[in-house]
């Protein structure tokens, strides 16, 4: 039994019952009946068109549940006539599940549970160990999507951006329990770009790629966090680095700039420097600035001010950094960093260990924590 094809398949089938006008849920349901009798009829008689074979029997398994549920008549518009077997249409209807998964009617943490389920066709346990909660409770909250989205006609063009970013908030979360969220939301970027020629979808790809490439570099053995200035450059994966640069390259190419492209060329940036001394701040600059110009985004403005800082000097990027609410999330650690390279040491001290109590991780605490230990023991000499 070819596992790999299953999982592939599952979105596929989905979404062309969800097409038909299966609701959400029930959609699921049959469809989860139909892998199950996959796996006991395949090994000895595989089909020719497994694809169909599934839509097939789901699409029965749902009917059957429709024509018994007494409650459920309203629908038996549907079971008047059986599309009849054959192979199914080659579109590809996994598109439409992507914008159902990220419907702006669902919370940000519900499109993600539910685009692992539905597209990614990961188990409800395996999401809520990368989750770190319950598998009962993030049962529930799949649950809760289902039900939201049931009903929800897809007769307009979906919001891509919304997509995008419900498959960022995936790539974020790394890696945790058996499931390796980074990898597996390259996964289904590739999957949405196959799907769909957006310049955009490409710049999404071409950014996790290039951070996926540091990936190995970014801790050291004992856990510790490692800045990208301190990373060992010879063990990032450059194959990686080579794929993202080139899907970034035609993605600029069409002239339809977005911030995930501009977000992927700083990236590309920091990837293409032999050494950290040799990376182009002034161009990393820039693209903040044309990031800045589409999102008006707080973090970009503070990632800018660390770029202005190495472009231009410390004091300049303290400038720029005074400009922003000091409420920023690291905006005191980036603060601590520039007065540092402004020679400042005891004011930098003091803004790495307020910094470390503001960290939104264990990780990133001890790190700031080191910095603090590290300047207050050159100050004690």
């Amino acid at each position: 039994m070819d596992e790999a094809l299953l999982r592939s398949l599952t979105p596929q089938v989905l979404a062309i019952l969800v097409r038909r006008g299966a609701d959400f849920a029930a959609a699921e349901d049959a469809v989860q009946d139909a892998l199950v009798e996959a796996v006991r009829v395949w090994p000895a008689d595989p089909p020719r068109d497994p694809r169909g074979w599934l839509v097939t029997v789901a699409w029965r398994r749902f009917l059957d549940a429709v024509r018994a549920d007494a409650a459920r008549r309203r629908r038996e518009d549907l079971v008047d006539e059986e599309p009849g077997p054959g192979p199914t249409p080659s579109a590809d209807d996994t598109l439409r599940l992507y914008f159902l998964c990220a419907h702006p009617s669902l919370t940000p943490s519900s499109a993600v549970a539910l685009t692992l389920r539905a597209v990614g066709g990961l188990t409800t346990r395996q999401i809520a160990q990368a989750y770190l909660v319950p598998e009962a409770t993030m049962a529930q909250r799949i649950s809760r999507a289902k039900r939201t989205v049931s009903g929800v006609r897809l007769d307009r063009p979906g919001d891509v951006a919304t997509v995008l970013r419900v498959l960022y908030l995936v790539f974020n979360e790394g890696y945790s329990g058996d499931v390796d969220l980074a990898a597996e939301a390259i996964r289904l970027t590739r999957q949405l770009a196959a799907a769909i020629d957006h310049p955009e979808v490409s710049g999404l790809l071409a950014l996790m790629l290039l951070h996926h490439a540091r990936r190995a570099t970014r801790t050291a053995p004992d856990g510790s966090l490692v800045p990208l200035a301190e990373q060992d450059r010879g063990r990032w994966d450059t194959a990686s680095i080579a794929e993202g640069v080139r899907i970034l390259q035609a993605a600029l190419a069409c002239d339809r700039l977005g911030e995930f492209q501009a977000q992927a060329a700083v990236a590309a940036l920091h990837a293409d420097a032999p050494t950290a001394e040799e990376t182009d701040w002034v161009q990393i600059v820039e693209w903040y600035d044309e990031l800045t110009r589409l999102t008006d985004s707080p973090v970009a403005r503070l990632n800018r001010a660390v770029a202005v800082g190495e472009a231009d000097g410390p004091r300049a990027g303290l400038a720029a950094l005074a400009a922003l609410d000091d409420s920023l999330p690291r905006h005191t650690a980036v603060a601590a960093y520039l007065h540092e390279r402004d020679g400042d040491l005891t004011t930098a001290a003091r803004l790495y260990t307020e910094a470390a109590r503001k960290a939104p991780n264990l990780a990133e605490r001890d790190h700031l924590t080191r910095q603090a230990a590290r300047l207050n023991t050159r100050a004690d000499r």
